[in-house]
């Protein structure tokens, strides 16, 4: 009996020994979620964000971070190549990433100098530095609708950025006033916008098509460079005809004729009657006024007529003056561009109260502007119009969809 007992015994002890113990693993109910940005995960640092304020620096910063005196001067001398600190600014956000133990030495510092990139200071190790460029993707949207409003009113009811609308008011600067769009004019519009990541928005990029219904008419645009070497762009309707033209209408953006060129006309402070060789547009004093196309400054200067006045000469074939400034701000010989600001309107010389006589020369013979067939600037090569018809139709046949027209 004794010996049966301890050979039972021995086999419990053979069969404990094989035995295999398992442990039931509880996963854990409320997993830290991963947070990754810059490159880190943030669920392993001890995480700071801030703005620099005034005062900081980058010394300051981390010198704030138990790094001393002799560390800081280190470091900067070691990134300088890469980043300038002097260059931080006011309101702009760094992160520090600090070591998740008592101590939260710090291992990484970012600064974001824009939205569209980043710095990345690694003190772990030997101290570096990266300039971090962030990927910009760029989408492409058409708009359609009908007027309701003003540009900027029914671009914001599109989500779009009011940025586009000064882009619209200077393609058509020559042939649409935005003021004087109806409600229920059509429209329709295709630009591309970037964004940054793939998701944060950084704006309009560029225009790439559009249409006004204007005074019954639908006006299109559509860039194109005739010099693909230059890229150069110029916006042209839907038959390839250039919508900019080699002179303004006016050189006011605000128009208010009061008096128009004449053979004959009651001068009402010489109280004769004499040829009035030029277009007044009245306007408050100071108003801006603008070449009508570029050119070279001829002459400025002031009589007892004119006032103070600036003449420019285009080419060989046109010239223009703008009388009875308040203001000259050009000189003699200076080149200017189209649209740029020249003077402001006043009273000086022969007026009766502020504005601006706008003369015009061809040939050496001053006619009337508003009568006269102006040359458009850059007119479509004929070589060139395949190629355009080629990239216009699709964006034509896009915007058309779109508006349902």
């Amino acid at each position: 009996m004794k010996q049966v007992s301890l050979l039972f015994l021995v086999l419990f002890s053979v069969f404990s020994c094989n035995k295999t113990e398992t442990l039931d693993v509880i996963p854990d109910q409320n997993p830290q979620p991963r947070l990754e940005q810059f490159g880190f995960n943030f669920n392993d640092f001890n995480v700071l964000n801030d703005t620099i304020e005034r005062g900081d620096t980058f010394g300051s910063i981390i010198e704030d971070q138990n790094i001393g005196d002799q560390q800081v001067y280190d470091i900067i001398e070691k990134v300088k190549d890469t980043f300038d600190v002097r260059t931080i600014r006011i309101g702009k956000a760094f992160t520090l990433l600090r070591s998740k133990d008592r101590y939260k030495k710090l291992q990484i510092l970012v600064y974001q100098p824009d939205r569209g990139s980043y710095y990345v200071i690694d003190f772990r190790g030997e101290v570096s530095v990266s300039k971090i460029i962030r990927p910009i993707r760029v989408k492409q949207r058409t708009i359609a609708g009908v007027m309701d409003g003003s540009l900027s009113e029914a671009l914001n009811k599109n989500g779009v950025d009011a940025s586009l609308a000064n882009k619209l008011t200077k393609v058509y600067a020559w042939s649409i006033d935005f003021f004087k769009l109806k409600k229920g004019d059509k429209f329709g519009i295709t630009f591309t916008e970037r964004y940054i990541d793939d998701t944060i928005y950084d704006g309009v990029d560029s225009l790439k098509a559009a249409f006004f219904e204007y005074k019954g008419k639908l006006i299109y645009a559509f860039p194109f460079a005739q010099n693909e070497v230059s890229g150069k762009l110029d916006y042209y309707d839907e038959n390839g005809k250039a919508l900019k033209n080699f002179f303004l209408k006016a050189p006011l953006k605000f128009v208010n004729i009061t008096s128009r060129f004449a053979k004959n006309r009651f001068h009402p402070v010489q109280m004769i009657w004499k040829a009035h060789k030029g277009t007044d547009y009245a306007a408050p004093t100071g108003t801006p006024i603008m070449t009508t196309a570029a050119g070279v400054v001829e002459q400025t200067g002031y009589t007892a007529g004119n006032g103070n006045f600036v003449k420019v000469k285009h080419d060989k074939t046109y010239s223009t003056q703008y009388l009875h400034m308040s203001k000259i701000l050009v000189r003699r010989g200076q080149r200017v561009t189209q649209g740029a600001i020249i003077g402001k309107v006043g009273s000086t010389g022969l007026a009766t109260g502020p504005h601006v006589c706008y003369r015009f020369w061809k040939n050496g013979v001053q006619v009337d502007a508003l009568r006269l067939k102006l040359p458009n600037s850059q007119p479509m090569d004929s070589k060139n119009l395949p190629r355009f018809m080629l990239q216009m139709k699709p964006l034509k046949w896009e915007l058309d969809s779109v508006a349902n027209l």
